[in-house]
């Protein structure tokens, strides 16, 4: 990395697992305009792909659920590319669903997403990355879900939270070759916000956040070049949270709409 710019990523490939929209699609632009080459994956091709200063992200399809794909897709890129210097995975998500009648299936497939899934490409990003010059950084993203779960969303919040647990134990395990860190994403002003937050896209929700309004992907493309870079070079196991301070507490809120002091 060039020594004059640490976030300089020239001559660095970087993986996103989910890169081809939303939080992903922003990663994986963030990387490019840094000088990175660009893999990104998902279960279908999709329209468009990340792209930044002229630059375009290369697509490669995996359903990393599977832990062969999963092994397969670190293969490949370093097969197109000759390394793997940095993995971020981004895939993940879930419906709210009612924790007293949802299906076994369905709990199966958030888990799989959304801890097996990260679990078996580290792994496979591991063995490229553990015995070459420089090793590797991985940056798992995770959810405030981890830390304050919410109404409906009992599989998600369970997988998240092993999201950052494990975390940490690869941490132990895998330093100093290898640093593996983790980011606590909060609210995200994305294209579907409106079926999240809301028919106004999430501005009424932005008043319970410290920072006056929800996050946009590219704050959390940010964090991710910093734990990627030599700036966080002694940073291992960390969970950084993305989130604008968290939200207010409730009874605050009830407070402040009664016009009572906080």
């Amino acid at each position: 990395m060039d020594t004059e710019s640490p976030l300089d990523f020239t001559g660095r490939v970087v993986l996103v697992t989910g890169g081809t929209k939303g939080i992903g699609a922003a990663i994986a632009a963030a990387f490019l305009g840094a000088g990175a080459d660009v893999v990104v994956c998902g279960r279908t091709t999709p329209d468009t792909l990340p792209a930044a200063g002229g630059r375009e992200a290369v697509f490669l399809a995996a359903d990393v659920r599977d832990p062969a794909a999963a092994s397969s897709l670190v293969d490949s890129a370093v097969e197109r590319f000759g390394r793997l210097d940095v993995l971020v995975n981004n895939a993940g998500g879930s419906p709210d669903s009612d924790a007293a009648t949802v299906s076994p299936r369905f709990v199966e497939k958030i888990v799989a997403l959304n801890l097996l899934a990260p679990f078996y490409v580290a792994q496979a990003a591991h063995r490229v990355m553990r015995d070459r010059e420089g090793g590797g950084s991985i940056v798992n993203i995770g959810s405030v879900s981890a830390h304050d779960p919410q109404p409906g969303t009992a599989a998600y919040t369970a997988a998240k939270a092993g999201l950052l647990a494990l975390t940490r134990a690869l941490a132990l395990e895998w330093a100093p070759a290898v640093r593996v860190n983790h980011i606590t994403t909060g609210l995200i002003r994305t294209p579907n916000a409106a079926s999240v937050y809301g028919a106004d896209g999430g501005a009424a929700v932005a008043g319970v956040i410290p920072m006056g309004r929800m996050a946009v992907p590219e704050d959390v493309a940010r964090a991710c070049l910093f734990l990627a870079s030599e700036l966080s070079g002694y940073v291992n196991g960390a969970d950084l949270a993305v989130h604008g301070g968290g939200e207010f507490p409730a009874r605050y809120l009830a407070a402040r709409a009664a016009g009572e002091p906080g």
